[in-house]
């Protein structure tokens, strides 16, 4: 490069100002430039490796092209520039001067570095590459930026912000050693508190503003509203149904919300949008009522029902009980799924509450209407056992529909368990006794399929028959003794012996067989009174009579005479010697038994 001399133009005598300006213009041309010295030009040529600088000398400054480009705040420079850089040596041999931008930006940049660490300032800087616990920002000069100092909140992936410039405070900086440690987070959180309160200062509930979508949750979306976060929260998001925020919002839409409420103290607000359009529920009365038909899309479905939307905004319930009209309760995802169109009938309406109770169920007729009209009482009907309780075996009488047949109409004999006749599975033949709609119970018998025992019974006794019976059980006033399988019948104390009975359980064991005779029967309330006592008497007579009928016919009527009259005078002639004997003897006999019993 050749060197080109300046040659000042002719000055005016008569003008000092001039003069001076020219002087000081050219002054550099008569003076020795040392190296370090900071100086100023202006680039007058670029190429693809170097920028040439016309700094007011007899030759031009050359900076290297990176030094523009791998600075803090890389710019491409243009002719006109004015550049700033400190000069490194003197080229004689090409004719220019070697300058350093990059010492220049090192130098101003541990100026403005050691003013913003002593006065709170911020710095700019370029996030250089990443390192063990942090980041490398250039902000001038190569400084430390640790990983919690990185942004606010936890930053799932930290090579985005390699390339990025921000704003950093400085926290550590030391200029002897050119060391700074920068944090982005203070900056933000500086700033979010200036917009804070910017925003707190002109909040109001009611208030109606626009923001945009920052980010969105399962529960919600948070929306910035000039710099600080509130949350749109799910339920205030729309009047009808939504599944996911995404179903309505996505990450940088602009929204209008209004302004539900707010805590500066915690920095939490609460923002709505569906405020922002009518309730659907202020005239619901007008348009719903008990007894309506109306066909919804099923939202929800939980163990307690099902929840059908009758129009956005506006869903009623179907409780479990009110969807089937089968006595078990059958879990809601065994019959519908979601967005399944169903027609439901209005049972209630409540404005003031906000709800709505529906029913599947009733849309259609009950079954046991259709039942009663199908099997009159008295009607067979077979099925199978679905299971065994207690008291009583179900029957499926249709698919869905069961009957009891209570413990008492599976035989007419007594039995304590219904798995005794009965097991779950089993096919099994029974009458139709009745159909309770209202109750909604069907009572079933099969004991009913022999005909009534009951009737046929008091069609062949009579009072004085002799039957043969079995004792089933002991109470503290006689006996309960069966008189054929299904009919039973008592006899009291004073009906059990001749002589007198305190304790039955003493003189009877279960299951004893005996002869008594009917002493009176009740076909109505089905009761049937024996006696032991009396059945003796007539078995005597009748074995006497049997006697008598197989004698010789020689015997004379004198003969029978006297026989029955001994038959009389007996007892009337023991119980004389009974009254003779005295009370103490009376008792010996008595102890004796007791101790022939013992």
């Amino acid at each position: 490069m050749t060197e080109t001399t300046k040659h000042p133009e002719p000055i005016d005598k008569e003008s000092t100002e001039d003069y001076e300006h020219l002087l000081e213009k050219y002054q550099y041309s008569t003076k020795e430039i040392s190296a370090g010295k900071v100086v100023k030009g202006r680039v007058i040529k670029i190429t693809p490796t170097y920028v040439l600088v016309d700094i007011g000398l007899k030759s031009e400054g050359v900076i290297p092209i990176e030094e523009f480009t791998e600075s803090a705040d890389p710019v491409k420079p243009k002719v006109g520039d004015e550049v700033e850089a400190v000069l490194e040596k003197t080229d004689r041999k090409e004719g220019y001067f070697v300058l350093s931008k990059k010492s220049a930006d090192v130098e101003r940049a541990l100026d403005n570095l050691e003013k913003a660490f002593a006065h709170q300032h911020i710095v700019s800087g370029r996030v250089v590459e990443r390192i063990k616990n942090g980041f490398t920002v250039n902000v001038g000069i190569p400084a430390y930026m640790p990983d919690s100092h990185a942004d606010i909140r936890m930053i799932k992936d930290p090579e985005k912000l390699i390339g990025q410039t921000f704003k950093f405070r400085v926290i550590k900086f030391d200029r002897k050693d050119a060391n700074a440690v920068v944090s982005r987070k203070l900056f933000l959180l500086d700033e979010r508190e200036m917009k804070r309160r910017k925003v707190f200062a002109v909040l109001a509930k009611g208030q109606v503003l626009k923001g945009v979508v920052k980010s969105l949750t399962s529960f919600g979306a948070f929306v910035d509203i000039g710099g600080v976060e509130g949350l749109l929260h799910i339920s205030d998001m729309s009047w009808g149904k939504t599944g996911h925020p995404s179903e309505l919002y996505h990450v940088g839409q602009e929204v209008e919300v209004q302004v539900l409420d707010f805590n500066e103290k915690d920095e939490k607000i609460s923002l709505g949008a569906k405020q922002l359009q009518p309730d659907p529920w202020s005239n619901i009365a007008d348009k719903y009522m008990a007894g309506q038909r109306i066909t919804g899309r099923v939202t929800s479905l939980t163990d307690f029902g099902a929840f059908v939307e009758l129009e956005k905004g506006v869903e009623g319930l179907v409780h479990i009980s009110d969807l089937t009209w089968s006595r078990k309760m059958i879990h809601p995802k065994k019959l519908l799924n979601l967005g399944d169109e169903v027609t439901v009938s209005i049972l209630d309406v409540n404005p003031t509450s906000k709800r709505i109770s529906l029913g599947l169920k009733q849309v259609t007729p009950h079954p046991l209407e259709i039942l009663k009209q199908k099997y009159p009482t008295g009607t067979r009907i077979k099925g199978k056992i679905t299971s065994i309780t207690d008291f009583g075996a179900f029957l499926e009488v249709e698919p869905g529909i069961e009957g009891l047949i209570h413990v008492s109409d599976i035989s007419w004999e007594k039995i304590r368990h219904p798995s005794a006749k009965l097991k779950v599975g089993q096919e099994a033949e029974a009458v139709i006794l009745n159909i309770d709609v209202e109750r909604q119970k069907v009572s079933l018998g099969i004991k009913q399929l022999e005909g009534d025992i009951w009737e046929e019974f008091f069609a062949r006794q009579r009072t004085g028959d002799l039957v043969n019976v079995r004792i089933v059980r002991i109470a503290d006033f006689g006996l309960f003794v069966e008189i054929m399988p299904g009919i039973e019948g008592v006899v009291f104390l004073s009906e059990l012996d001749e002589k007198k009975i305190d304790n039955p359980a003493e003189s009877f064991k279960i299951g004893e067989e005996r002869t008594a005779k009917i002493i009176k029967l009740n076909a109505k309330d089905k009761k049937i009174s024996l006696s032991f006592r009396q059945a003796q008497v007539d078995i005597q007579k009748q074995d006497y009579q049997r006697y008598v009928d197989s004698q010789d016919d020689r015997m004379t009527l004198g003969d029978l005479m006297k026989d029955q009259l001994k038959m009389f005078q007996t007892p009337k002639k023991a119980e004389k010697v009974e009254k003779a004997e005295p009370a103490e003897k009376a008792e010996k006999p008595a102890k004796k038994e007791e101790a022939n019993d013992d």
